[in-house]
């Protein structure tokens, strides 16, 4: 493959699965600069994996294995500096979302998302995206057993914070 070829098939991937990516982005990191900093790294690893790319599995699903791999990574890098950073610059995050009115429900999601273990967080963002669990048990290499019973879990989970949320308005 060709220099140009290359830009131009990484330039297409992005362009048509960006919102995958930024799902991906959103459920591992919170501050604006952090969506960036993963955003950024998610794209470098996806550069240099572009010639890899063999057609043997669906390219979204080729793409989130990527993204989820680097946001695992990338979080367990940052996650120690960032609560000692971010301890005060988390709370103004949900002044500045608020405030420009996103929906309260999607912010609730995203919280309780961010919320669970890495591969908890990976099999709710791919099943919300609507992946069979045979391809969800592909790229997160577990048995669609295991997948199911973890999915019933984390439905009750997020079931029981759902309804404090509604009767309480807790997170």
């Amino acid at each position: 493959m060709t220099k140009a070829q290359r830009e131009t098939q990484f330039q297409s991937w992005l362009k048509d699965h960006r919102r995958l990516l930024f799902k991906v982005v959103r459920a591992y990191a919170v501050l604006a600069e952090d969506q960036d900093d993963l955003f950024q790294e998610i794209c470098l690893q996806i550069w240099r994996s572009v010639d890899r790319f063999k057609g043997q599995a669906k390219l979204s699903t080729w793409l989130y294995r990527i993204a989820l791999n680097t946001a695992i990574s990338w979080e367990r890098k940052t996650s120690r500096q960032q609560q000692i950073q971010h301890g005060a610059d988390y709370r103004q995050y949900l002044l500045i979302e608020t405030s420009e009115g996103m929906d309260e429900r999607l912010s609730w999601l995203y919280d309780e998302i961010r919320r669970l273990n890495r591969v908890d967080r990976s099999i709710l963002l791919l099943k919300l995206d609507g992946y069979s669990y045979q391809e969800v048990s592909e790229i997160l290499g577990i048995s669609t057993n295991q997948l199911g019973v973890k999915l019933h879990r984390l439905k009750q989970q997020l079931s029981k914070r759902a309804e404090i949320f509604k009767t309480y308005g807790i997170h």
